[in-house]
Order: C-alpha cells, then sequence, then structure tokens
C-alpha cells in the first residue's frame, strides 16, 4: 500500500491550502478534469466514480458531472436516481442546490441528461445565466470529474477542450488501445499540448500495464510528437463486477482489494501532478468555453 507518510502529507498540503483559500476569502477555482475513452466499455464511469471517492481521502471536495448522454449511469453504480439534470437549470424548472445530488462519503454529482445539447442553443443572455448559476460552487469544490461519452463525437470534444485537463481510460484490447490514440489525436490536433494522461484499466498485472501503456505512449510520442503521462493501472479484480451487481462502489466495498488500493495511487498521483489554474477556470470558464465550441 502507498506510504502512509506520504498519504497524510497531501492531505495535509489540500487541507492547508483549503484554509489559506477561507483565511484570505480568495476564491480557488475549481480544477476541471475530463474522463474520457476512445470506446465504450473500458469501465470509464467506474473509474470516475471510485477515483472520485479515493480523492476525498485525500482532502478533496469532489463533484462529478455525468456527461455521459444517453448512457448517464453514474447514479446507478452508487444506486441513486437523479430525477433532475442541467437541462432543468437551462429552462428554469430547478435552481442549482435542486440539480446536485449527494452520494457516500459526501461526493456530489449532476447528470448532465440532455442538457448539454441544449447549450449549442442558448442565447447570450441564456448562457450568462447559467454561467453565474454554476460559478457559485466555485471555491466549494475542488475537483471536479466530468464523466464524458466514448470517442469523438461534437458533444464529447466540447468538455474535453474545455476541459483542464483529460484522462483517457484505456484497456489491454487492440481496439481500446487504437481507439484511445485516436481520441489524443483529436485533442492534439485542436489543442496542443493539452495536460493528458493515461489510466489503463482491468489488467492481469503491472507487466501488462506497461506493455500496454508502451504502446499507446510510443505511437503518441511517433506520431503526434509530443508525450502524455501515464497517470497509473487498475487491476482485474472480482469485486468490481461484485460492486456493480449490488449497487456500491467498489472502493466502499473494501479499501484494500487490489482496485480500491489502485484507486488511491491514481488519486495521490492526481494530487501530485503539477496545476495551472488561472482564474479563468473553473465552471463559468468551462461552460464558456462549451458555448464556443458550439457556435
Amino acid at each position: 500500500m502507498m506510504d502512509q507518510a506520504e498519504k497524510l502529507r497531501i492531505m495535509a498540503r489540500n487541507m492547508r491550502q483549503q484554509v489559506e483559500a477561507e483565511i484570505t476569502g480568495e476564491t480557488t477555482p475549481t480544477r476541471i478534469i475530463c474522463i474520457s475513452s476512445g470506446k465504450g466499455g473500458v469501465g470509464k464511469s467506474s473509474v470516475t466514480l471510485n477515483l472520485g471517492l479515493a480523492l476525498i481521502e485525500y482532502g478533496q471536495r469532489v463533484l462529478i458531472l455525468d456527461a455521459d448522454m444517453g448512457m448517464a449511469n453514474i447514479d446507478l453504480i452508487m444506486g441513486k436516481v437523479a430525477p433532475y439534470n442541467l437541462y432543468h437549470i437551462i429552462y428554469g424548472d430547478k435552481r442549482l442546490p435542486e440539480i446536485i445530488q449527494e452520494g457516500p462519503k459526501g461526493i456530489r454529482f449532476i447528470s448532465g441528461g440532455s442538457g448539454i445539447a441544449e447549450l449549442a442553443n442558448l442565447s447570450k443572455e441564456e448562457l450568462d445565466e447559467l454561467v453565474a448559476s454554476l460559478s457559485s460552487l466555485d471555491g466549494t469544490v475542488d475537483v471536479l470529474l466530468v464523466d464524458t461519452g466514448a470517442g469523438v463525437s461534437h458533444n464529447v470534444l466540447a468538455y474535453l477542450f474545455a476541459a483542464d485537463e483529460l484522462l483517457v481510460v484505456t484497456t489491454p484490447e487492440p481496439t481500446a488501445i487504437t481507439d484511445a490514440y485516436g481520441l489524443i489525436k483529436s485533442v492534439e490536433a485542436r489543442q496542443p499540448g493539452k495536460q493528458i494522461s493515461i489510466i489503463v484499466n482491468r489488467v492481469k498485472n503491472a507487466e501488462e500495464a506497461a506493455a500496454v501503456s508502451d504502446k499507446l505512449l510510443v505511437a503518441v510520442r511517433q506520431f503526434l510528437h509530443r508525450d502524455v503521462h501515464l497517470l497509473g493501472f487498475v487491476p482485474e479484480d472480482p469485486l468490481v463486477s461484485r460492486a456493480v451487481r449490488v449497487q456500491t462502489p467498489f472502493f466502499l466495498l473494501n479499501e484494500r482489494a487490489p482496485a480500491s488500493r489502485a484507486m488511491s495511487r491514481l488519486a495521490a498521483g492526481l494530487c501530485k501532478l503539477p496545476v495551472n489554474l488561472s482564474l479563468e477556470t473553473g465552471f463559468s470558464r468551462l461552460f464558456s468555453r462549451m458555448k464556443s465550441f458550439f457556435e
């Protein structure tokens, strides 16, 4: 397991940053991380939810935006049903606090639903109102994890281009590796040098994870002339499928299981990654960028 002293150091640093922000009265911009994949079926949503829970263990305040239209299932994985989504805010049916749901360990989530596509049809006044509503979350959330759909559809790319960072989830399957490369290539064409990290899911061992990541990293370096960061891997673990059946995040079922320990390592890695956040980042910047992408 991770050295406990290191875990305590990360937690102490995160808590110190929160306290300093409260004392100075300054709003700390929320870190926006998109979690995506080249193809479906690689465990992206499970990674998103359990990574969020692991980040909470490090003192991070986490909100998940389930933006996988048509396949949104974050709420189902944790045994909840989200009755409202962004659509209800856009058309004034609900206020922001009414669509935010709370899950275990204080993790919060928002269902994007069909509201994502509706961003393309908003007037400037409507967008400004939405941005003002969502920007009130800045300073109350340290990390926003956006669980996007798979592939390179217009709606998925809107999120990827608007976020601060991208986590690409893949598996050892050749098609998953190829499609992960295709996703990275699409992002690099529009935003060269964007911060991108890789998570290899469902591997037999560290050796297989290294073989998979090497294939992807070499291709990116050779053809896109850049490097991406390997954040880590998650091993095959029967606990994961059992967690899906009982609709409980596997990180909560057994924090010492191989998959859960992997999530702790991934969360620690994210906390240690250098992040360049400006005052323009956060919720307001996210949706303003998305709107400009649709225009």
